[in-house]
C-alpha cells in the first residue's frame, strides 16, 4: 500500500511560528517575530514601511528641534524687547513725577495734540480694569521681563501691574473711556488698530495716593505673538507637502528596484512548477542582473539534466529488456524444472521493475500546459467506472475548478483513487476550499476503509518499491511506485500530499493544492 506524506510533511503549509521550536527564545529573536509580524510580506512593503517610518521620525524631530529653536529665539527676543519697553516707560514715569500734580494732565494733553509719544498716557484716579487677555507662553516672559525691569529702575515706587489687552475695547480710564472714543490722532500713531490690531502692553503705577500713571504701548515687535507657536499651519502644510513628495518618490524607487526581484520570483516558481518561464529583465541593479543571470544558468543546467536522465531512463530500459527477454528463452531451455521456474520469477520480478522505472519517470515528467480543471468532472468519470465494477464510492460534487495539468492531476489522483479500491471495498472522496499561509487552497480528500498504515510505517510509503504486507497480498500486480509518482506530481504543481489514518479505521489522503 502507498499513501501521502505524514503529517510532518505538512510543514511548508503551516505557520512556522506554530511549531515549539520556532518560538523565538532570545530577545533579538522575539525582536525579529515581532517586526516579522507588523511588517508587510513582501520586500516591496518592507522596504516602504521601513522608508516611510524612517522619514516621518526624521520629518518629526527636524521639526520638534527648529520648533524648540525658534520658540527659543522668540522668547529671548521678546524678553529683549520688553526690558527695552519698561526701560522707556520708567524713564517717562519719572518724568511725570518730577512734575506738580496739576501740570501732568497739562503735559499729557499737549503730547496728545503734538501726536503723542512712544506711549499713550493718562492719569486716573484709580487702576483701570484690564479684561483677561489669555494664556501665551510669549505673554508671561514679556510681563515679567517688563516688570523686573521696573522693579529694577523704580526701586523706591510701588509695584506696577502690567497686562497685555487688545485695542479693540481697551478701557485707558476708570471713567469707562475706551480707545475706540478717543480722537484718532490721539492714539493711531501709538496703538495699531488697523488693519490687523496688536496686543497692547498697559503699565499702571499710583505714583500717589489717589492718583495713578496710565502707560499704554506696542511691543518693540508689534506682532511678537504670531512666534508664539512655530507650528503654524501653514507651515504645516508645507512640512506635508514636502514629506508626502518624498514618501512617493521614495515607493517609486523601492518599486523600481523590486520589480526585477519579482519578476524572477515568478520565473523561479514557473521553473519549479515545470511551466515555461517567463523572460527575464535584463537590466537593473548590479545585483539583480548577476543573480538573474546565475537564475538562468542553473536553469539550463538543470534542464539539460532532465532531458539527460530521461533519455538514459528510456536507454537502460530498453537495453535492459533485450537480455531479459534473451535469458527467458534460455531458461526454456533448461531440463530443470524447479529451476527454470525460478529463473522465470527471477526475470520476470526484473522486468516489471525496469518497466517500472520507465513508468515513474514518464508519469511524473508529463509535458502539458496548465489549464482549469473542473475537478467535479475528473472525479466523476473515475467514479463511473468504478461503481461499474461494484465498488461503494461516496462523493458530492463541489463546483470547485483548479489551474492545473489536466492529465498529471488526473494521474495523480487515480493512483490514490486505485490504492483506495485495492484496500477498501468503500471510499469516500471530498473536495473543499481551505486557507492557508500563501493564500486559498483546495483540498481533495479520498479515504478508504481498509486495514490503514502502521504509523512507524508511515514514513517509508513513498519510498519506490515498498510495499507493505498487507498490500502484496491483496495487489500482487503492483510496484509501490503510485505514491511516489502521485506526490511527485502534486509537488510540481506547488502542492503537497499528506497521509493520516482514521481514528475509525482505514487510511485518509488529501491532496493539497493552490487554489490559483
Amino acid at each position: 500500500m502507498n499513501d501521502a506524506a505524514p503529517a510532518t510533511a505538512a510543514e511548508p503549509l503551516v505557520p512556522p511560528a506554530t511549531a515549539p521550536h520556532a518560538r523565538p527564545a532570545t530577545l533579538r529573536g522575539r525582536m525579529a517575530a515581532l517586526l516579522d509580524w507588523m511588517l508587510p510580506d513582501s520586500l516591496l512593503g518592507r522596504l516602504s514601511v521601513v522608508m516611510i517610518f524612517g522619514v516621518l521620525v526624521t520629518q518629526v524631530a527636524g521639526g520638534l528641534i527648529w520648533a524648540a529653536q525658534l520658540r527659543s529665539k522668540s522668547e529671548a527676543e521678546t524678553r529683549v524687547a520688553a526690558q527695552h519697553l519698561a526701560h522707556s516707560a520708567s524713564v517717562a514715569i519719572r518724568y511725570f513725577m518730577s512734575l506738580p500734580a496739576n501740570y501732568r494732565p497739562l503735559m499729557i494733553q499737549q503730547l496728545r495734540e503734538m501726536g503723542g509719544t512712544r506711549f499713550f498716557i493718562n492719569a486716573n484716579s484709580a487702576a483701570v480694569p484690564v479684561a483677561p487677555f489669555g494664556d501665551s507662553p510669549l505673554v508671561k516672559v514679556a510681563i515679567d521681563a517688563a516688570a523686573q525691569t521696573l522693579r529694577d529702575d523704580l526701586p523706591f515706587m510701588p509695584e506696577a501691574k502690567l497686562d497685555f489687552a487688545w485695542p479693540d475695547g481697551l478701557q485707558v480710564s476708570n471713567d469707562g473711556l475706551k480707545v475706540g472714543d478717543l480722537p484718532d490722532n490721539w492714539a493711531q500713531h501709538i496703538l495699531l488698530t488697523k488693519p490687523n490690531s496688536a496686543p497692547v502692553l498697559v503699565i499702571q503705577m499710583q505714583v500717589e495716593n489717589g492718583r495713578w500713571l496710565y502707560l499704554a504701548a506696542l511691543m518693540p515687535n508689534p506682532y511678537f505673538l504670531d512666534s508664539d507657536n512655530p507650528l503654524w499651519l501653514d507651515r504645516l502644510v508645507l512640512q506635508g507637502l514636502s514629506l508626502a513628495a518624498i514618501l512617493l518618490l521614495s515607493i517609486l524607487v523601492v518599486r523600481w528596484t523590486t520589480r526585477p526581484l519579482a519578476a524572477l520570483a515568478d520565473a523561479a516558481e514557473a521553473f519549479g512548477k515545470g511551466e515555461t518561464v517567463p523572460q527575464l529583465p535584463g537590466t537593473g541593479s548590479r545585483e539583480y542582473v548577476k543573480t538573474a543571470r546565475a537564475f538562468s544558468g542553473m536553469r539550463e543546467r538543470i534542464k539539460r539534466y532532465l532531458e539527460d536522465r530521461e533519455r538514459l531512463f528510456v536507454s537502460i530500459s530498453h537495453d535492459l529488456r533485450t537480455p531479459i527477454t534473451r535469458l527467458k528463452l534460455r531458461t526454456e531451455l533448461m531440463d530443470d524444472d524447479e529451476m527454470r521456474s525460478e529463473f522465470h520469477d527471477d526475470l520476470d520480478e526484473l522486468d516489471m521493475m525496469v518497466k517500472g522505472a520507465l513508468q515513474s519517470v514518464k508519469d511524473s515528467d508529463i509535458h502539458e500546459n496548465r489549464t482549469e480543471v473542473r475537478l467535479d468532472a475528473l472525479v466523476t468519470r473515475m467514479i463511473r467506472d468504478a461503481k461499474m465494477a461494484g465498488h461503494e464510492i461516496a462523493f458530492t460534487p463541489s463546483g470547485i475548478n483548479v489551474i492545473a495539468k489536466p492529465l498529471a492531476l488526473k494521474r495523480a489522483i487515480g493512483n490514490l483513487f486505485d490504492n483506495a479500491l485495492y484496500y477498501g471495498q468503500r471510499v469516500e472522496i471530498a473536495i473543499r476550499p481551505s486557507q492557508g499561509v500563501g493564500g486559498a487552497l483546495v483540498e481533495i480528500e479520498i479515504r478508504d476503509h481498509g486495514p490503514g498504515v502502521p504509523e512507524d510505517a508511515m514514513g517509508t510509503l513513498f519510498q519506490p518499491y515498498v510495499r507493505l504486507e498487507h498490500g502484496r497480498s491483496q495487489n500482487s500486480g503492483g510496484m509501490g511506485l503510485g505514491l511516489g509518482i502521485s506526490r511527485n506530481i502534486v509537488q510540481a504543481h506547488g502542492g503537497e500530499l499528506l497521509l493520516r489514518n482514521h481514528p475509525e479505521g482505514g487510511l485518509i489522503a488529501t491532496i493539497i493544492l493552490p487554489a490559483r
